[in-house]
């Protein structure tokens, strides 16, 4: 169960999670707390800390000091530390996953399968982390016209400082090691702040870090309310590199957080443009996949379906019959439907099904809603003019706009304001690679649905979907700079000359 055994430490007598900082799980001087609501049964699950801004700034301190001393720690033995959470992270795979089920209502094989995958994400940038970090540049002069080689430059991968990574509630646990692992091989410190919902999966993801030894103040882990933590955290003078992954805030954080590096990912409306000659089977499979696994949930999640009009019946026929197999119901009978997160998300997305109904849209299924459950529909016929075209549901609605031509897709795939991913689906190759060309997105599937993975994948957007590359290579070369040492020798030399 979540909270006992190797967990005990972590929460109190009073049921309220502690934050973790110096090495230790502390309650906040506060005195305050952050509810959780679990999403099923829309009452309060957990209790976090309310932390104080005085307490971000001790955590700060702590931070800075720490990575001094773990930036002269041997890479070796970095990756060791790191093989160890990953290590200590799955074997406890059970009680985290069990936070999930009940902070965010993730499926219940789902919310094991996240751990497992975020255990093997952590070994992985160790791994990588040895090989990228273990290499340098020797640069020579006379390369450059009109230079002798007299100079030798040699250049190396150091650490920024302190890493702030803020991950989504839809993977609080793989999303949060996928910024902090890259940050810890890469030499960094690291402040986490959770979602409100996934905060205390995040928090039984820390104690996997805190029981593999890593030196005091190295990770610390603050909740609390955006309101009273929010900005101070990412403006915060300590901070030398944000990592965040959600919504319009980072947008927000974007233009607030100064002259030091920014990895966002704020989400997509991902295309699916379906060609005449698409293999119609795998088409409705993918799009089933693609638009309603965790109940459209996913920033990479289909979110609108641009299909050629000779083939559009059809697919919609073969889309309705797989949806018709769903089960709905809640996260702990593994349903592949449960409850969006909370309530104002339930609201947010029946707006757009309302704006869709008032349009014109045909609805393949009835719309139904019970409490944050909503059952997956497929909206058909849909028009430019409707609010679903254009902005990301997050949740399991999926819209179906009909085109005469493939550049009437394109059109509208570039027209969004996000670019995060997209797919093609057609037998020729040819075509694909065209299409893939034109779309303004960060990553093009051919004849799969979007996905984030596997982790070592380069992860992008354009547009108003984020800034940067994630990926385990590329975050662990965004979270450090380079560092060149330049001889200068008294006269050239040349080897062997």
């Amino acid at each position: 169960m979540a909270g006992t055994d190797v967990f005990t430490e972590i929460v109190d007598g009073e049921q309220v999670y502690k934050y973790y900082a110096d090495g230790e799980w502390k309650k906040s001087a506060s005195g305050k707390s952050v509810s959780i609501v679990n999403p099923t049964t829309r009452k309060p699950q957990y209790k976090v800390q309310a932390c104080t801004q005085e307490e971000v700034n001790k955590v700060m301190e702590a931070a800075k000091a720490a990575q001094k001393l773990w930036a002269r720690t041997p890479l070796w033995k970095r990756a060791e530390y790191l093989h160890k959470a990953a290590a200590i992270l799955k074997e406890h795979k059970a009680p985290i996953a069990e936070c999930l089920v009940k902070e965010i209502a993730k499926p219940a094989k789902d919310a094991v399968t996240e751990v497992v995958r975020s255990g093997d994400l952590v070994s992985y940038t160790a791994e990588e982390g040895v090989r990228i970090l273990g290499e340098g540049k020797l640069l020579v002069s006379d390369s450059f016209p009109g230079n002798e080689r007299s100079k030798y430059c040699l250049s190396s991968k150091v650490p920024l400082g302190v890493v702030l990574a803020i991950p989504p509630f839809n993977y609080p646990v793989n999303l949060a090691v996928s910024k902090i692992a890259p940050a810890l091989i890469a030499g960094n410190s690291l402040v986490l702040k959770p979602p409100t919902q996934g905060a205390v999966a995040a928090l039984h993801m820390i104690q996997c870090f805190h029981l593999a030894g890593f030196p005091k103040g190295l990770i610390s882990c603050v909740t609390g309310k955006g309101s009273e933590i929010g900005d101070f955290l990412t403006m915060h003078p300590g901070v030398n590199c944000i990592s965040f992954t959600g919504g319009d805030t980072g947008i927000a954080i974007s233009k607030k957080a100064g002259m030091i590096p920014l990895q966002m990912e704020l989400g997509g409306k991902d295309a699916c443009i379906v060609l005449e000659d698409a293999d119609l089977d795998l088409v409705a499979s993918n799009i089933v996949k693609g638009g309603y696994s965790y109940s459209g949930q996913r920033c990479t999640a289909v979110k609108v379906v641009l299909v050629m009009e000779s083939v559009a019946d059809a697919v919609v026929e073969k889309v309705e019959a797989k949806m018709a197999k769903l089960s709905v119901g809640s996260p702990e009978d593994d349903c592949d439907i449960t409850p969006v997160v909370s309530e104002s998300s339930a609201n947010f997305i029946e707006g757009l099904v309302m704006d869709a109904k008032e349009k014109g849209a045909t609805f393949c299924q009835e719309y139904r809603r019970e409490g944050n459950l909503i059952w997956p529909l497929l909206l058909d016929h849909v028009r430019p003019d409707m609010r679903i075209a254009w902005e990301e549901p997050f949740g399991p609605v999926l819209p179906v706009i009909r085109i005469s031509s493939v550049e009437e897709g394109i059109h509208h795939c570039n027209a969004s304001n996000f670019g995060l991913q997209g797919c093609v689906f057609t037998r020729d190759i040819n075509k694909a690679i065209m299409i893939s060309d034109v779309m303004e997105t960060g990553t093009v599937q051919i004849n799969s649905a979007p996905a984030r993975g596997p982790d070592h994948f380069p992860f992008q957007g354009l547009k108003d979907s984020g800034i940067g590359s994630q990926g385990i290579t590329n975050s662990i070369n965004m979270m450090t700079k380079i560092k060149s040492t330049v001889i200068n020798l008294p006269s050239p030399s040349y080897t062997m000359g």
